[in-house]
């Protein structure tokens, strides 16, 4: 009998799940596998956890759905905790695995990982297959190899626009079979080193992990009530449900396809209205296969003080006490302060509000901005590595600006978007 392990990461779907199928195809029985990393509950260099409250909650929200579906399915889900290739390895050999199935990683340290799996199941004669299932494009269908892509976003774009073919999305399966699983055990906050916390009404959005939660997001932001028509005029919006998609923390942890958001406003397009908003919606998911594939072809300078083009930068220093204001919202200016209360007390941040605090901390404090970025990760609960990462580069001057340095006038911002102060008073009146 082949058996067969797919190691779920960032891609918690069943939908459009190119590692699932071929496992499902190839061999007799399949194991769904997520490892709950031990590393990402440990603080980093500049520190912080590299995974916070939010965004935890929201992960075991998304498992114990993926489990649920899985098990409809005839199936399961194994969660275990500690270090992948340690217990993706016990767990092979457990089940007499010879192929391990998964997603194609693109952060560095994810990619140590990676390597660090493959190396330890050689030595029960099993290897590991990774699929490209990020993406709204395929790597190996864009117009250009990865070194080759061009580091102007506009370029890479036209171009992938005009010669590049969606692939179509692939159905859910209809049965896995499986070797009999136990109840699904996940671990506690306090077992991760974490601190539970209240949900404040004032959230943008009250995200709940999983497939099932993004398929309903889906719909009511599309044919309920139909915000998608107007994303571009209301995109730069900071409070309430509908500014903007919401899509991004499911986006994430993959539980949803960029294909199957794409396919959607397709369907919406059909069936009501094309126009500038429903395109712009799929313009924002070609910036995110454009930063990860940035990623990949500059692996490790989007982590270091002078990114990928190595200019050097006045922001390089690290403040401590300079940094704790801004962390803490109490800057001097209360446009920065109201994003950051709204972040450390959701976990989320309109994009209008993530560009002005980046460029106030790189600009305006001229902070080191990977310590900016790291904070990010901590706290953000739609944290994607390459996403993050880039956009703080491009703010700080060192990433795909093709200006160079693009400074925000904060006061200019505020009176823009917040002009009766209305955002304001929300995050700044104690709750």
């Amino acid at each position: 009998m082949k058996r067969s392990i797919v190691w779920f990461t960032t891609d918690l779907r069943l939908n459009d799940n190119e590692s699932l199928v071929q496992a499902i195809e190839q061999t007799d029985e399949v194991i769904p596998v997520y490892c709950i990393d031990e590393q990402h509950f440990q603080t980093t260099e500049f520190g912080f956890k590299k995974t916070g409250n939010f965004r935890t909650q929201f992960l075991l929200e998304s498992l114990a759905d993926l489990n649920n579906s899985l098990r409809e399915l005839g199936s399961g889900l194994i969660v275990v905790k500690g270090r992948p290739e340690i217990e993706l390895f016990k767990l092979a050999e457990k089940y007499q695995v010879q192929k391990v199935y998964a997603k194609t990683q693109v952060g560095y340290e994810e990619l140590v990982v990676q390597s660090k799996v493959e190396n330890e199941l050689k030595k029960i004669n099993a290897t590991l297959e990774t699929l490209d299932t990020t993406t709204l494009y395929h790597q190996n269908d864009l117009p250009f190899s990865i070194n080759a892509i061009p580091d102007v976003f506009t370029d890479f774009r036209k171009r992938t626009e005009k010669e590049t073919k969606l692939r179509n999305l692939i159905p859910a399966p209809a049965f896995i079979s499986s070797p009999p699983f136990e109840k699904l055990n996940l671990p506690s906050f306090s077992e991760l080193g974490l601190e539970n916390f209240d949900f404040d009404c004032r959230a943008a959005y009250p995200f709940k992990g999983g497939e099932t939660a993004v398929t309903k997001r889906v719909c009511n932001y599309l044919f309920e009530t139909h915000a998608v028509a107007n994303y571009k005029e209301t995109r730069n919006g900071m409070i309430g449900q509908n500014y903007s998609s919401k899509f991004s923390p499911w986006l994430a942890l993959g539980c949803i396809s960029p294909k199957m958001i794409f396919h959607e406003i397709k369907k919406y397009e059909s069936t009501h209205v094309a126009n500038e908003s429903t395109y712009w919606l799929i313009f924002e998911l070609l910036w995110r296969d454009y930063f990860y594939f940035m990623m990949k072809k500059y692996p490790t300078n989007f982590f270091t003080s002078n990114g990928i083009n190595k200019r050097k930068v006045s922001n390089n220093k690290h403040d401590a006490v300079l940094f704790e204001k801004w962390k803490n919202g109490q800057t001097e200016n209360d446009f920065i302060n109201a994003n950051m209360i709204e972040l450390n007390q959701t976990g989320f941040m309109s994009n209008r509000g993530r560009q002005n605090v980046a460029s106030y901390f790189c600009h305006d404090l001229k902070l080191d901005w990977r310590y900016g970025a790291a904070y990010f990760e901590q706290q953000l609960i739609d944290y994607d590595v390459s996403s993050n990462w880039c956009n703080w580069a491009y703010i700080a001057g060192v990433g795909n600006n093709p200006r160079g340095v693009s400074v925000f006038n904060i006061e200019k911002q505020a009176n823009d978007y917040d002009k009766n102060k209305t955002y304001r008073k929300l995050w700044l009146t104690k709750n």
